[in-house]
């Protein structure tokens, strides 16, 4: 790692930044990326340790979104974060992470209907409404169609909700800095906030408030448990990924508004929010109804540039960037954009085929 301090640059993207009880040496972010390296249990193993060890120089890592319980997970090879053995083995992580003088948060994530009975192991997926996602998952034997979820009843939701609380709490156990809920991408969370996966007529459908209603019940609850200045959420809003479809910006605007009232009182973590234009008044609304340090990120078709981000922190915009595929190719990455030196390409071949070929083995600088 770089001998060289925030202190030795007066570039605004490698200066100290606090995100709640999180300080950050610099305000490139290790967006939560999924790598599928886990055991099959969901126990992180020695590879996820040496590899968030070595991405330790970014001012804080969020890691791959995690479940909370097994009905929650996505796909094999994700970790959990449900089990004492789930404990353990993210403490070796966060261990190394401080070890090299990293901060590191977890990314709390609920596929929701985005899974498949066989990867749930609990007979059924679960959403806001009985549509089943528009793509197929993949399990064991390949790609099938996306089932039909079950339509969680309001006292399931309330367990839900508890859930999220209660991994949360674990993760605080196993050394984490922080948490961060996944609310993007299409996941349940989002699929809540999307009226073409949520066609709800009680309290948690129809108006604003209302498909907002489960994202700040989760995110409440989640700050009651570990305290708010260890919460943080990712949001995706008019992302329009896996089936969760927000055309209308009005409404989708309404829905997002609804929600940072639902938390404003709550001095959050950060805000982490994933859109193609982070000046977009979607965006800075959130940020300035809840106070809370924004993290901003594009797209992911474009993958993000030193450039483009010290335009966001120098301009204002936000107060850090969370970056993903130059991570992974990168371990060293806000070395090489502090001292300007050339970057490693990643190989999207590598991204989910396991084992450490594409995963710990890109060269650092030192190398």
């Amino acid at each position: 790692m770089s001998t060289e301090t925030p202190e030795n640059t007066t570039d605004p993207l490698f200066t100290p930044v606090r995100f709640g009880a999180v300080q950050a040496a610099n305000r490139v972010i290790m967006a939560p990326l999924t790598r599928l390296r886990a055991e099959q249990d969901g126990t992180p193993n020695d590879l996820m340790v040496e590899y968030y060890r070595q991405r330790a120089d970014t001012g804080m890592i969020v890691t791959e979104g995690t479940w909370p319980v097994r009905e929650g997970r996505t796909w094999y090879g994700q970790p959990g974060i449900e089990t004492a053995e789930h404990v353990a083995g993210w403490r070796r992580v966060t261990d190394a992470v401080h070890a090299e003088g990293g901060t590191i948060a977890l990314q709390i994530m609920h596929g929701g209907r985005i899974s498949h009975p066989e990867i749930t192991g609990t007979g059924r997926v679960v959403g806001a409404s009985p549509v089943a996602a528009p793509q197929p998952v993949r399990i064991a034997e390949g790609k099938v169609d996306a089932p039909v979820p079950h339509e969680l009843s309001e006292q399931e939701i309330g367990e839900v909700v508890q859930q999220f609380a209660d991994a949360a709490r674990r993760a605080v156990e196993a050394g984490f800095d922080a948490v961060q809920i996944h609310g993007a991408n299409g996941y349940l969370l989002q699929q809540f906030f999307a009226p073409s996966s949520n066609h709800r007529t009680d309290r948690y459908g129809g108006t604003p408030e209302n498909r907002a209603r489960f994202a700040s019940e989760v995110t409440r609850t989640v700050a009651e448990a570990v305290g708010p200045e260890r919460t943080g959420i990712r949001l995706s809003p008019q992302h329009n990924v896996q089936g969760a479809e927000e055309p209308d910006r009005d409404e989708a605007a309404a829905v997002y508004a609804a929600w940072a009232d639902a938390v404003a009182d709550l001095p959050l973590s950060h805000v982490d929010v994933l859109h193609i234009d982070p000046a977009d008044e979607i965006v800075q609304s959130i940020r300035r109804t809840t106070g809370a340090p924004l993290i901003a990120n594009s797209s992911f078709a474009v993958p993000t540039t030193r450039e483009d981000s010290a335009h966001l922190v120098a301009d204002g915009l936000a107060e850090a960037v969370g970056v993903g595929r130059p991570v992974i190719a990168n371990p060293d990455l806000a070395r090489r954009w502090r001292e300007g030196a050339a970057e490693n390409e990643p190989d999207p071949t590598t991204f989910y085929v396991g084992g450490a070929t594409g995963y710990t083995d890109y060269p650092a600088l030192s190398d």
